[in-house]
């Protein structure tokens, strides 16, 4: 079985020190074995760059009820999809109604992707949502489809247009970069999407994940012992070496902070009681797409192993870690 990768020793300066919030109230960094409300973190500015050492995590035997569930109900789900035919769009107008709570700039993230954007002045957003990771000081232009997330947007945030990644309504080259971030994998069709960001621009930008991994659901806990449904997503969806060749864009690791401020699906990975908190599930598609009842169990069963401390047995060798690989990849053309 693959192991997950987990990268150590970040800035220690900014990273191993309790951070305050807003109200000045400081939050242990120690996974604790009793279920609590998340309280998101507040983030600091430093541009995060993973350094070269790795350390190897051993994963544990699986729990028998964990194998079973696993092997009766690995299956092809269409990531980009979702349940049934709902496409990206309709997802978002249907979840997307506290986007904003959870989900907000990562800054090394958002330093990352700021970096590969280089010195470009235009700048296209494609499924652009409530806009954040828009860079400051560009000219952006956002194209986003979900009326909902359009209705998000904040009041001085860049002119939206509703149109989708497959069709967009802009000449060829009209454009210095075009990025597009968490968003690719609810397109019906992804290599036609970033052939027209290619088209549209001389440079492109994707933040997105490595779904081909034959290794993805044993990387991540919450797959591996709780949701075992979402390994099966990313089957008959283009690979990550098929969405590269399409662009022709080079690949880069993007590591997950311990303490990641947007609330996408793998940010929680040494915090798992955020998982507990419908307000940080709600704002993660994946949650929508395997069903209340699917959800509804592994909530149950985080919740009971975080107070009995099976999690954090199992769990021992990442909670003092800094920074998890777990798949997330930028793509720069």
């Amino acid at each position: 079985m693959p192991s997950p990768r987990f990268v150590s020793q970040l800035d220690a300066s900014n990273h191993r020190n309790p951070a305050p919030n807003r109200a000045g109230t400081t939050f242990s960094t120690t996974v604790t074995t009793s279920a609590r409300p998340y309280v998101p973190r507040t983030a600091t500015a430093t541009c995060f760059s993973p350094p070269p050492a790795t350390r190897q995590m051993v994963v544990n035997r699986l729990d028998p009820r964990y194998e079973l569930r696993r092997s009766s109900q690995r299956r092809g789900v269409d990531r980009g999809k979702g349940d049934g035919d709902m496409s990206g769009t309709q997802l978002y107008d249907t979840i997307g109604a506290t986007y904003t709570v959870t989900r907000r700039t990562e800054p090394r993230i958002a330093a990352r992707i700021l970096a590969a954007l280089g010195d470009a002045r235009t700048v296209l957003n494609v499924g652009a949502g409530t806009g954040s990771y828009e860079p400051a000081g560009r000219e952006v232009t956002a194209v986003e489809p979900s009326a909902l997330m359009r209705a998000q947007r904040p009041a001085d945030a860049a002119p939206c247009v509703a149109a989708t990644a497959e069709h967009l309504p802009f000449e060829d080259g009209s454009f210095d970069a075009a990025m597009a971030v968490n968003t690719v994998h609810h397109w019906p069709d992804p290599i036609a999407g970033l052939r027209e960001m290619r088209r549209v621009a001389r440079r492109v930008v994707v933040f997105t994940f490595d779904c081909d991994d034959p290794g993805w659901g044993d990387r991540f806990w919450l797959v591996r012992d709780y949701l075992p449904e979402v390994a099966g997503f990313p089957v008959g969806r283009p690979s990550l070496a098929e969405l590269a060749g399409a662009i022709g864009a080079r690949v880069e690791p993007v590591p997950v902070p311990w303490d990641c401020v947007d609330g996408f699906f793998e940010a929680h990975w040494r915090r798992p009681e955020a998982y507990l908190d419908e307000r940080v599930r709600r704002g993660v598609s994946v949650w929508a797409k395997v069903g209340p009842e699917a959800e509804a169990r592994a909530v149950r069963e985080l919740r009971d192993d975080l107070h009995s401390g099976r999690w954090a047995e199992r769990n021992r060798d990442i909670v003092d870690l800094d920074a998890a690989e777990l798949g997330l990849r930028l793509l720069v053309a």
